[in-house]
């Protein structure tokens, strides 16, 4: 069985009575994403062979392939998935900076609001954030209910991932300098900008957040990979491991800030950057900003950030936008 190291027990499954069986502890998490490596005898020796199983139609798509999905009682997907929500268009775009190559970017509105001034979300990893967490029907569905004002969503598309979410300064002032001024100059922006993003681009969000623009007020970061040599040593092969390491420590050495921040955080409990993350809402908390952190029971994937956006992202964006009018 392929699955997460963190979910207990065994991987190999014993045949009994003429049926396959693999018994686990039960985790503590909501569901579990899974598959199934089968081997087979060939000419040549062994083959092996990854696949979904076959006696379970429950599949999710993830930034890694097709899983299978175990589901545990209780457990329900968000209801604005299946609610109203406004029709909406996306424009291309790119951003020029201090990159090398341009920053595209993909931004959805609401029909009709061509040339209004709106709030922006700028996404980090943003098409897939749509594509395997819905951000913008989540937007759309909550403009439809009346909780949260109409607003734009600044799509970023990850070109260089590694290289441009790991705390690089001509990514991050790109995106905070020039960036949102092409984005106010494409479409007015109103009041603060909210950066978000997961993972690497969790990292990315808040470290765009706390540089010095008086345009953003708001980040919310999900499963950010916060890396810390003491916590995080299995990953000190990384590439930017030592670049991302000091950044974090910077931020985990500030005592105090002039420009406070609405800082939403949310984490798997059992996945291995909820350690970090737990340092990183205190030291953000002592240094002035107003943040949540919310740990949740599922681990590192799109299916457990799309579930925590409503309330956790819903409350930051209300926070740093006020409620929707009328």
């Amino acid at each position: 069985m392929d699955c997460d190291p963190v979910i207990p027990g065994g991987r190999e499954f014993t045949l009994v009575d003429g049926v396959w069986e693999l018994s686990l502890p039960r985790a503590d998490l909501q569901r579990i994403e899974y598959r199934f490596t089968v081997t087979r005898p060939t000419a040549d020796g062994v083959a092996a062979e990854t696949i979904l199983d076959p006696d379970n139609s429950l599949v999710v798509e993830t930034a890694f392939g097709s899983r299978s999905v175990m589901q545990m009682p209780g457990y329900a997907v968000p209801s604005w998935l299946s609610a109203p929500s406004v029709v909406g268009g996306f424009t291309p775009m790119s951003l020029a900076g201090e990159t090398t190559d341009d920053v595209p970017v993909t931004v959805w509105a609401p029909e009709g609001t061509e040339g209004l001034a709106l709030p922006l979300l700028l996404v980090h990893d943003g098409p897939e954030y749509d594509q395997l967490a819905s951000i913008t029907h989540f937007s759309g569905a909550m403009i439809a209910s009346g909780v949260l004002p109409p607003h734009r969503v600044a799509l970023v598309h990850p070109v260089l991932r590694d290289a441009w979410y790991s705390g690089s300064p001509k990514y991050l002032r790109t995106i905070a300098g020039e960036g949102i001024a092409r984005l106010h100059d494409q479409a007015p922006i109103a009041g603060p900008v909210v950066v978000m993003g997961a993972s690497l681009g969790g990292l990315t969000a808040l470290l765009v957040g706390l540089l010095d623009v008086d345009d953003i007020g708001g980040v919310f970061s999900q499963s950010g990979s916060f890396f810390h040599a003491r916590l995080d040593e299995q990953e000190s092969s990384y590439k930017y491991f030592g670049r991302i390491s000091r950044r974090v420590q910077e931020i985990l050495d500030t005592r105090s800030t002039s420009r406070p921040l609405r800082i939403g955080l949310t984490c798997g409990s059992l996945e291995e950057n909820v350690g970090n993350n737990r340092v990183m809402a205190a030291a953000l908390q002592r240094a002035g900003h107003h943040v949540t952190h919310t740990e949740l029971a599922d681990l590192h994937n799109y299916t457990a950030w799309r579930d925590a956006l409503d309330p956790h992202l819903t409350e930051v964006l209300r926070d740093v936008w006020g409620k929707a009018q009328g």
